[in-house]
């Protein structure tokens, strides 16, 4: 009788973080919003995050890459318009590196 061979068995991890307090986000496409959790699969995807949309009361689980922070002048983010990005965002040179 042959042996069987070992199984691996791969569990993923996923981790759900509530934000308390909300955090003010602009979503691309969709406007203002308060994130009120993340959800994070892993290393192989984007962060989702849970966002109550300020006009219409909307609830979206927006990626990662579609998710901008609000302006807020005394941490001196400014107005500009967000643009959209495609799935994976460039990575600036770093010089000496």
């Amino acid at each position: 009788m042959r042996a069987r061979k070992p199984t691996s068995i791969v569990y993923t991890v996923m981790s759900f973080t509530q934000l308390a307090p909300p955090l003010p986000l602009h979503v691309v496409d969709r406007g203002k919003g308060q994130a009120m959790a993340v959800i994070d699969y892993g290393p192989e995807f984007d962060l989702l995050w849970v966002v109550a949309m300020d006009e219409g009361g909307e609830i979206w689980c927006v990626p990662n890459p579609q998710v901008r922070m609000q302006a807020n002048w005394s941490l001196g983010r400014s107005r500009e318009k967000p643009t959209a990005m495609g799935k994976l965002a460039p990575v600036p040179l770093v010089a000496g590196a």
